[in-house]
């Protein structure tokens, strides 16, 4: 009898803390737009993403970070650039968020990595120490021509992520940094890449697919199946580029971090140029000092164009499909709380450094 009534007693208990789990739940849940992913898939997304993900590595600081004075504007473009002049796309009014709760965004320009090199600075990882100077001086292993022939590839492993569309110093509590309207995610910014690329006398294409919704887990897998397709639609790719936007936070509560730089007078968001090291097993890899060279050129004449659009060279034992040629790399443009409008303009002048590389 007296076990009977223990296992009755289990029962109920159990069920309590079912039902409680599913009050909490909810509870959490609920702050997230109808019809968006579950709250828990999206906190997933955010915070657990697949084993193959680059996770930032700027500081997070206990205390809010100094806010630097933005780089002087040029007089005058670069020549051999092209800046198509635009208003804010998809712009808000973030006066329709007051009823929701508002977290900071501390806006910031990060240059300082492990080792400075001239203009720019690198955040190196591994065991390899670069001889910078002389991966500069070496030529580019790859040649891109003036011609009709698609030769570089801009393509998106996390095509969902996106940007805020506004610009006033918060985001509000539910926020949800994902999107699969090509207007408003990686697809926005890799246009203004490839359009620009083309008017510069580059053939480019942007690979559309989405890789990561729904499902998150395995978008490199895909990305590396669309990598393959392309490569074999347009032979003559020689420059494959994998373009993300970042996310740097400083916890539940403690608001989030947007890079940019001032070109202009115009707003960008920063940008961050990885490139992968194999550590002692390079089988499979053998390019990647080619690829280390190819950024180093790019992070380089980027900061020689438009000073201060790049945050620290990250240099990680990581591959992320760069070992597809020798032309392979992923960028980083801004975070999820600079605005869409930055990180387009960031685009086109990543595009002007692009030509300038490809084409010296």
């Amino acid at each position: 009898m007296i076990d009977k009534l223990r296992c009755i007693f289990c029962g109920l208990l159990g069920l309590c803390l079912v039902f409680v789990a599913g009050l909490c739940l909810w509870e959490r849940s609920s702050s997230f737009p109808v019809g968006k992913t579950t709250a828990v898939l999206a906190a997933a997304a955010l915070t657990m993403p697949d084993g193959d993900y680059p996770v930032s590595y700027a500081s997070e600081p206990t205390v809010a970070p100094n806010i630097p004075s933005p780089t002087a504007p040029a007089d005058s473009a670069p020549e051999n650039s092209h800046i198509i002049v635009q208003e804010d796309v998809f712009s808000e009014d973030p006066s329709v968020y007051d009823d929701r709760v508002h977290l900071p965004v501390y806006e910031r320009e990060y240059s300082e990595g492990d080792s400075e090199y001239d203009t720019f600075s690198l955040k190196n990882t591994t065991s390899y120490v670069p001889d910078i100077s002389s991966l500069l001086s070496e030529p580019l292993s790859f040649d891109v021509t003036d011609d009709d022939e698609v030769q570089v590839l801009i393509y998106h492993t996390h095509t969902s992520e996106s940007y805020l569309t506004y610009d006033a110093g918060y985001y509000h509590q539910d926020f949800y940094p994902r999107s699969t309207d090509p207007q408003r995610n990686m697809l926005r910014v890799g246009e203004a890449v490839v359009q620009t690329l083309n008017s510069l006398g580059i053939g480019a294409v942007q690979a559309t697919e989405i890789h990561d919704d729904p499902q998150y887990t395995g978008a490199y897998s895909r990305s590396r199946a669309t990598i393959e397709e392309y490569m074999t639609l347009y032979p003559d790719i020689k420059v494959v580029l994998d373009i993300h936007r970042d996310s740097i936070s400083f916890g539940d509560e403690g608001g989030k971090v947007k890079p940019t730089f001032t070109y202009n007078g115009k707003k960008a968001a920063q940008i961050m140029i990885m490139s992968g090291y194999p550590g002692e097993n390079s089988e499979g890899f053998s390019h990647w000092q080619d690829n280390l060279a190819f950024a180093l050129k790019l992070q380089s004449t980027a900061e020689s164009m438009y000073p201060g659009m790049t945050r620290p060279l990250y240099l990680g034992n990581f591959t992320y499909n760069m070992d597809v040629c020798s032309g392979s790399l992923l960028i980083e443009v801004g975070t999820d709380v600079n605005t869409l409008s930055e990180a387009v303009y960031t685009g086109q002048l990543l595009a002007n450094v692009l030509a300038k590389v490809l084409q010296s």
